[in-house]
C-alpha cells in the first residue's frame, strides 16, 4: 500500500512579508537601501540634518509608493485607453487596399 503525505496547498501562494507579496518584497528591500545609501551619502557630503531628512522621506515615500503599486496587483498590466488607428502594411512595406 502507498504511502499518503500531507498536501502542502499554500506552494502556488506568493510569498507575504510585513503585508508585501511577491515581487514587492524586493522592491522595498532595494527602496530600503536606496533610502539609506542617499540618507549616507547626504550626511557625508552635506548636512546630518539634511541627511536624515533625505534617509527617512526616501525610506518613507518608496514603501507608500511600493504600497500603492501592489494594490494593482502581482501581475500589472498597461491598460491602453485610446483609439489607435493602424495601417495595414505587408511584410514588404507597401500598403495594402482593403
Amino acid at each position: 500500500m502507498a504511502k499518503r503525505f500531507a498536501v502542502y496547498k499554500g506552494l502556488q501562494k506568493p510569498l507575504i512579508f510585513r503585508g508585501f507579496r511577491g515581487k514587492f518584497i524586493y522592491w522595498g528591500l532595494g527602496s530600503l537601501l536606496a533610502g539609506l545609501v542617499l540618507g549616507a551619502l547626504t550626511m557625508s557630503l552635506i548636512n546630518m540634518w539634511l541627511g536624515a531628512i533625505v534617509l527617512v522621506g526616501s525610506i518613507v515615500g518608496g514603501l507608500l509608493f511600493i504600497a500603492g503599486k501592489q494594490k494593482k496587483g502581482l501581475h500589472d498590466k498597461a491598460r491602453a485607453t485610446g483609439i489607435y488607428i493602424i495601417n495595414h502594411i505587408d511584410h514588404y512595406g507597401r500598403k495594402k487596399h482593403l
